[in-house]
């Protein structure tokens, strides 16, 4: 009781502090200050609305959780400086809606009883009580960043068309995540009748294509007439069949098909936006289309505790304290991994951006007077090298400016190791740390980059992929259209014409991507 009291009159103390005092402690970022608890800490606002820590993210998140079971759902909002972009109130509605058909179908009800012996072929050819729910399932695959945007993609997918969200769990999904809907589970139970469903490719014989090309199931079939399961292939080699999928009237035969199940390595949402059947919900659930990725990435991935340690341990170490924090993910293509164009191309997109300050002439013996500025430097990447050369950089030459730059790399694992757990985990938090930076400068193609812009809502500057290896793009970089990522292998067809097209200028919320031309990327044209 005497610990509680103390507590409690410190809380007393800091709320009687000044208004610009208490935005101080705030802004620093540091509640060990204030000495008080996560919800308390919470509870601490500017009531004029000018610095608000807002733990539901504008009721993005659904309340209720065990906090102590995934810390960092509530947590983060305290480490990031930028409040990101208020959910429209339509899509707050429809996840609550979602949340509770996941636990009305989840593993363990009776409807998911009911579906799974309808996919078995024992329910006697009677679906009215396996279609009260739908399933869609989304195969884990590839590296971290593509199975954070695939899950996504699934995830909006599945909220479209009204069925419920089952993510395989290969890959330590359910390790490197806390678990985004309330009351229920996303993973996929063991058992499941598909048993062979990982191994899916584009020869399954099930697959939409597949089906569409040998007759199995056809558009102007009947309601009724259509199969327990179809697979759905978007990958990168999905072929013309495959990508009918972005059609309304492939949409109308998967609509009645208890079963999907879903392979991409692709953030497959722009192509959504195409299907007209889509657009006028999609333009009511994202009042600002650049924003979808951002809403669902900070809606469904929350890092697991054991992830959120790494995250926030390294963020008190390294860079809570620095005035600017500026991140920059290395992706490496090619067979040059420590590329000396590559550095020359971070250097001088980042000095002629002003993310980082030039240096003074080596034989210039007289340093800046101190601006008392200080700037932190996040590097990420497979190998040290670039980390390495940047930090010799700012420490061999003063900053032009007088700032005090730092430069940190939290690991290097060297080489890409697909479900390794130590190494995804370090993945995972180095997303995460990525999107507490103020400022973001991105790898072209790097789907790395491109969750951990979406974490943190924030426009990146993209670095061109430089033709020619040997040689640094001019410009070495431009400010992105939008921060959503791009969909690497999108569709060339036009449903309605039936014929092929530039997809990127069907639809004004769709162009092309500034890091891949061909790709596509969702807009926001005001």
């Amino acid at each position: 009781m005497a610990r509680r009291g103390a507590r409690a009159g410190v809380v007393r103390i800091v709320l009687l502090l000044s208004v610009p005092l208490l935005l101080l402690l705030l802004l620093s970022g540091d509640r060990r200050l204030l000495k008080v608890s996560d919800s308390e800490f919470l509870s601490l606002i500017d009531r004029k609305g000018e610095r608000s820590y807002d733990k539901l993210l504008g009721g993005l998140l659904a309340d209720g959780f065990d906090e102590r079971s995934c810390r960092s759902r509530y947590q983060s909002v305290m480490y990031r400086r930028r409040p990101g972009r208020r959910p429209p109130a339509y899509l707050v509605s429809k996840l609550r809606q979602q949340e509770a058909l996941q636990r009305r179908c989840s593993p363990g009800t009776a409807a998911y009883s009911r579906a799974l012996e309808q996919l078995r072929g024992k329910s006697g050819g009677d679906t009215a009580g396996a279609q009260d729910c739908k399933y869609l399932v989304s195969i884990s695959y590839r590296g971290l960043g593509n199975r954070i945007l695939a899950t996504a993609s699934a995830f909006l997918y599945a909220v479209l068309t009204g069925r419920a969200l089952l993510v395989d769990p290969s890959n330590e999904m359910g390790e490197l995540f806390c678990e985004p809907f309330p009351g229920t589970t996303w993973l996929l139970p063991p058992g499941f009748p598909l048993a062979s469903y990982t191994n899916f490719s584009i020869a399954t014989a099930e697959s939409y294509g597949n089906m569409l090309r040998n007759k199995v199931i056809r558009t102007d079939a009947a309601g009724d007439d259509v199969p327990a399961f179809s697979y759905v292939h978007l990958d990168h080699d999905a072929t013309e069949q495959d990508k009918l999928f972005f059609c309304d009237e492939d949409q109308r035969v998967l609509r009645n098909i208890p079963w999907l199940v879903m392979r991409t390595d692709n953030y497959i949402v722009p192509g959504l936006f195409l299907v007209a059947g889509f657009q006028e919900e999609l333009g009511r659930l994202f009042t600002e289309p650049d924003a979808v990725f951002h809403h669902a990435v900070r809606y469904l991935f929350h890092p697991s505790n054991h992830v959120w340690g790494l995250v926030a341990r390294y963020y008190d170490a390294y860079l809570a304290t620095a005035q600017q924090r500026v991140g920059i993910p290395v992706r490496v293509f090619g067979s040059q991994p420590n590329s000396p164009e590559l550095l020359e191309q971070i250097t001088r997109c980042t000095q002629k951006e002003r993310l980082l300050p030039e240096l003074l002439a080596a034989a210039d013996p007289v340093a800046p007077r101190p601006s008392r500025r200080t700037k932190a430097v996040l590097v990420t990447s497979l190998k040290s090298w670039y980390y390495e050369k940047l930090k010799g950089m700012y420490w061999e030459r003063a900053a032009a400016t007088g700032e005090a730059v730092s430069v940190q790399q939290p690991s290097h694992e060297e080489f890409q190791r697909f479900g390794a757990r130590s190494h995804d985990a370090k993945a995972w938090a180095e997303i995460y740390l990525l999107s507490l930076t103020d400022a973001l400068v991105t790898t072209a193609w790097s789907t790395f980059g491109y969750v951990a812009l979406g974490l943190a809502g924030v426009r990146p500057w993209v670095m061109y992929r430089p033709d020619n290896e040997t040689h640094v793009p001019d410009p070495p970089c431009g400010r992105d259209v939008s921060m959503e990522p791009c969909f690497h292998a999108p569709p060339f067809y036009d449903c309605r014409l039936k014929h092929g097209a530039d997809t990127g200028k069907i639809v004004p919320q769709v162009q092309h991507c500034i890091d891949m031309s061909w790709g596509l990327k969702i807009v926001h044209r005001g």
